[in-house]
């Protein structure tokens, strides 16, 4: 399978009941995490089936996508030389370009937003190379990735072993056989070397790999269970990560030290003197 063909079949599986319910999981973490962000610029790679900016105030703000396949919420993207702009822009603005090569001068990013977008890149090494480059110190990376170590991802798991076995083959898979799904461990282990710091961490969707809309509604009880007795079995993780730099430290308002008022000279009086001049 192609990557274009990975994409189509992720934008498809989406459509159905799981996708459903992950979008929504997903799109309620990333509003939560991005609408605190402060900055002028986000952007968003990959996925632009999901609105992960629409709660983000940053007057710049893009979705990129790097495939060929443009959805239909995706529209023409602008002339590169117009993406750092001072006009601020109402709506997030559509972009074309390659997610190991994005075409943002080096600091001038303050989030970015990863939503599957490692698992569909051609190298997510230098996927996320590109994105602690563009980011400006203190920048923010929000990433939602399937977690392998999951009900959902050993099912995908068992699929794939069955064809490589050749005891039939699975022409519905649960999830999109799009890329190579990362581990959470893994992930952060990447995000530490890039002198990442991760502040938030967290898996969800504990529900078990079914069909049926139906089905999934039965197991909602499973959502608080899950929360609180098995976290990192969730079918998704969340990660929100800061861009350090070693030996900067941010200077604000300086404050004006008072000085201290020197000592008033001291009178010692010379006892000998005193005490020759009474003798005399």
């Amino acid at each position: 399978m192609t990557r274009e063909e990975s994409i189509i079949e992720l934008g498809a599986w989406l459509k159905t009941a799981p996708g459903q319910y992950l979008l929504a999981w997903e799109q309620q973490r990333l509003d939560q995490a991005v609408t605190d962000a402060f900055g002028f610029h986000a952007v968003q790679l990959g996925l632009p089936e999901l609105d992960g900016l629409r709660a983000n105030r940053m007057p710049h703000r893009w979705v990129a996508s790097d495939s060929l396949h443009v959805p239909e919420t995706l529209a023409l993207p602008p002339p590169l030389d117009s993406l750092i702009s001072t006009q601020p822009a109402l709506e997030p603005v559509s972009l074309h370009c390659e997610f190991d090569a994005l075409p943002f001068p080096d600091a001038s990013i303050d989030l970015v937003v990863l939503p599957h977008a490692l698992e569909l890149a051609r190298d997510p090494h230098e996927t996320l190379r590109e994105v602690e480059r563009v980011l400006v110190p203190e920048g923010r990376v929000v990433i939602a990735g399937f977690n392998p170590a999951s009900l959902w991802g050993l099912r995908q798991n068992a699929g794939r072993l069955r064809r490589s076995l050749g005891f039939g083959c699975d022409r519905s898979p649960y999830l999109p056989r799009a890329g190579d799904f990362i581990g959470y461990w893994r992930l952060r282990d990447w995000l530490r070397l890039l002198s990442f710091e991760v502040e938030q961490g967290r898996f969800g969707c504990w529900r078990p790999p079914v069909s049926s809309a139906a089905w999934l509604e039965r197991f909602a009880w499973m959502e608080p269970v899950g929360d609180r007795w098995w976290p990192v079995l969730g079918a998704v993780y969340f990660v929100v990560a800061v861009k350090r730099v070693r030996g900067m430290r941010l200077v604000g308002m300086v404050r004006k030290q008072r000085r201290q008022p020197l000592a008033a000279p001291a009178v010692v009086a010379n006892r000998r003197r005193d005490a020759v001049e009474l003798e005399h």
